[in-house]
């Protein structure tokens, strides 16, 4: 048997799968071409081994990377013909996919003869067909309705990309030249990373990397394993809501039962309500990547989120419920909605074993898309609002981020420049600033929402559609903090009323000169409001962050 690698070593082939994740992750950045991608980062990265075991991943979208595992075994399902230069490519949620805006790159590494790894990269395209720009469709009631299915294909064979291939799918889009260089540019990010995992080969041997590997997944268990040994035995519940499913149901219940006994963790989704017409039903792997998100966020910051790490988590669900849809569902919304209340319902439950790991809500997605033509070119464009995020939960740390995002980006998903965006699109952005108030009150605060006052400067009418949750529900607190004020969005037209804006709507017309007046909700508090430090409280109104309406 082959001696063990060293704990040097180890330590070494960890450091340098992390560089190369992350620098995969900044070409990827600096060579996309849509918005969605080089301003507000919707992609990941990933190293995968062959049994599709996430190996290592960069700092971007965790509902992205959690479902990866799934994705890979579809590939290596599909495909037994792998050879060097080859590129695979899917989205297809009833093959391992999350949603289908979410298009993934896989690229294998050999070394040798030896098929070890995939580097993989993951991103949302700005358009992927079906009836909406944007692939958001809250009226479809199936699948085919949301845009264009890739299961595991073939990209590229032994280096040589299949131009026909790459014409049929780019004709399908809204956007063919954004499509173009952004499926180029992810190509482009899996082909770097696997040049770098064939030069680590070449340094240390590629058996040694697979030990290394295999001793990174013993060490994360071992520490995700102790952490967990800490947590209260027991059987605890949770629950979350969705708002609605835009077509009249509304409080769909997402509902957990955790079990936790000495260093294992079972989640249990099956009591959740039935599966939904409309897109908020979640696809299998999304549902894992949700499990795997939650128990992510209670472990340690510094512990490797790797498969060791996931190895203390089993999962149960039931096909045919808002978590796991039947074949054939929409499911485009899923990564953030249920994902986020998957996340919820868990945190709540396990806030029971683990109080003080236990963080209270992010505010919910709310986006707006519009598709319209810049005066100033001729040409249409299609926007979609990663602005005015919504707030973070607070921790027992301290203080939730103001403007950070949801449960399943924590932060990862970027605004942007604003100067940038009225360069690159017809709009203009009034306002833009935190919103007071708007975060849970606490021992400590939640991160505040955002106040945005966006003008639309087309010369021709637009649409605009809307998806997302969280108007009937805020975050919500935890420990006794309280619940985050939830979101309230307005299109403001001159001469006719404000129409407030549903979370789920299409074909919204927006005529030059509209005004999306944007008041997104923040994060929940953490712990008993009567708790805070006085000095805090005098900070925050100095600040203007509370009008110290409703504390205490």
């Amino acid at each position: 048997m082959p001696r063990p690698v060293d704990p040097i070593t180890r330590s070494v082939v960890e450091h340098r799968l992390s560089s190369i994740v992350t620098e995969m992750g900044e070409a990827m950045l600096r060579t996309s071409y849509s918005q969605i991608l080089n301003s507000s980062r919707d992609f990941s990265i990933g190293i995968t081994d062959v049994e599709g075991r996430l190996v290592a991943q960069a700092d971007h979208i965790p509902v992205h990377v959690g479902a990866l595992p799934w994705a890979t075994r579809a590939v290596e399902e599909r495909f037994r013909d792998v050879v060097p230069g080859d590129v695979f490519l899917m989205n297809d949620p009833y093959h391992g996919g999350s949603h289908l805006p979410d298009l993934t790159a896989f690229v294998p590494v050999f070394d040798g003869e030896a098929r070890l790894f995939w580097t993989i990269v993951r991103a949302h395209q700005s358009d992927i067909g079906g009836s909406t720009y944007g692939a958001y469709n809250p009226d479809a009631r199936d699948i085919w309705t949301e845009g264009l299915r890739v299961p595991p294909v073939r990209l590229a064979e032994a280096g040589r990309l299949r131009e026909d291939l790459i014409d049929l799918l780019a004709l399908n889009t809204r956007n063919g030249r954004d499509f173009r260089g952004d499926l180029a540019a992810m190509v482009g990010a899996a082909t770097l990373g696997e040049r770098r995992m064939r030069k680590l080969f070449a340094e240390f041997g590629g058996l040694v990397v697979v030990q290394a590997v295999d001793g990174l997944f013993d060490a994360a268990e071992q520490r995700a394993r102790a952490i967990v040994s800490t947590w209260a035995d027991g059987v605890y519940e949770g629950e979350a809501f969705l708002d609605d499913d835009g077509h009249g149901r509304e409080d769909i219940r997402i509902h957990a039962r955790v079990t936790v006994a000495g260093s294992d963790v079972e989640v249990d989704l099956s009591a959740s309500d039935p599966q939904s017409t409309s897109f908020v039903n979640s696809s299998h792997a999304n549902m894992q990547s949700a499990c795997a998100m939650a128990f992510a966020y209670l472990l340690d910051p510094d512990v490797p989120k790797n498969a060791g790490a996931f190895r203390p988590l089993t999962v149960k669900a039931r096909e045919g419920t808002i978590v796991w849809s039947e074949p054939g569902r929409p499911v485009t919304m899923c990564t953030s909605h249920p994902s986020d209340e998957i996340v919820e319902a868990i945190v709540k439950a396990l806030s029971q074993a683990c109080p003080e790991r236990a963080m209270a809500g992010w505010g919910r997605r709310f986006r707006i898309a519009i598709q319209g033509e810049d005066p100033r070119t001729g040409r249409g464009f299609i926007w979609h609002m990663f602005h005015a995020r919504p707030g973070g939960g607070a921790s027992s740390g301290g203080d939730g981020w103001s403007s950070a995002g949801e449960w399943h980006t924590v932060g990862g998903l970027k605004f942007g420049s604003v100067e940038f965006a009225e360069v690159r699109f017809p709009l203009h952005f009034r306002r833009h600033e935190f919103l007071p108030d708007s975060g849970g009150d606490g021992q400590f605060r939640g991160g505040l929402g955002a106040a945005l006052d966006l003008v639309v400067e087309t010369a021709a009418p637009a649409l605009a559609n809307t998806a997302g949750d969280g108007i009937r529900y805020g975050a919500p607190g935890m420990q006794g903090g309280r619940d985050a004020a939830p979101h309230a969005y307005r299109l403001l037209s001159e001469g006719c009323a404000p129409r407030v804006l549903k979370t789920k709507e299409t074909g919204i017309p927006v005529r030059p000169g509209d005004v999306f007046e944007v008041r997104s909700g923040g994060g929940g508090g953490w712990g008993p409001p009567e708790a805070r430090d006085p000095a805090a409280r005098e900070r925050d109104r100095a600040e203007g962050l509370v009008s110290g309406r409703g504390e205490g």
